[in-house]
């Protein structure tokens, strides 16, 4: 099996992140892809806004119609800081025979080997590296601190394109606070549950 790892905060899930997903499914040939809600990133200083079950919650409404598609808390489950090793060490553990993938934003790329063991993250999944239409191109070459040119050309191989989509779940919130709307933006349940729940309000 073929299994894309997508994790962040999803604070909350919007149509970027559910556009990302099928981009990468359909760029990587995925067979599943997995949500992973983080209990707390490790370069964010304050946890996430909404409750982990109401980020459980809205996940779930998000991709309901997508049979490949699941939600795992394994990492809120874990609690304390979310690190994708130790998350990748653990499912490769429950899965061994499964190929692992891990969805990330370009602009993650640099970034990657100040994470917490990144040569083991790229020994044990393929980071899928999307490329959104009207940004810089990805710097594969950041990675050759953590790994062999080979690994890196696989790497560049498996990048993903998808269409340009302005949306970042913190100024959702911004807007919601202020009291916009902000239906476009969202999984159209997704958004009814926010109003349901009065989330994100000042």
């Amino acid at each position: 099996m073929r299994l894309g790892l997508f994790g962040g905060s999803f604070d909350p899930v919007h149509r970027g992140h559910v556009e990302l997903a099928r981009a990468c499914q359909q760029g990587a040939n995925l067979d599943q892809v997995w949500f992973l809600p983080a209990a707390k990133q490790p370069f964010k200083q304050h946890g996430p806004v909404a409750s982990d079950s109401d980020r459980l919650a809205m996940l779930e409404l998000a991709i309901e119609d997508e049979p490949t598609w699941r939600v795992s808390s394994l990492e809120i489950d874990r609690g304390g800081v979310s690190y994708t090793v130790d998350t990748l060490r653990e499912i490769h553990e429950q899965l061994p025979d499964t190929e692992l993938y891990f969805l990330m934003g370009a602009d993650a790329l640099h970034d990657l080997p100040k994470w917490r063991e990144p040569e083991v993250i790229v020994a044990l999944a393929t980071p899928l590296v999307v490329a959104r239409a009207g940004e810089p191109t990805p710097k594969f070459d950041a990675l050759l601190s953590i790994c062999s040119p080979q690994r890196v050309d696989q790497i560049r191989a498996a990048q993903v394109t998808m269409p340009e989509m302005p949306v970042s779940s913190s100024a959702i919130r911004a807007l919601i606070a202020d009291g916009d709307i902000v239906a476009a933006m969202l999984p159209n349940k997704v958004w009814d549950y926010i109003i349901e729940q009065g989330l994100y309000k000042q």
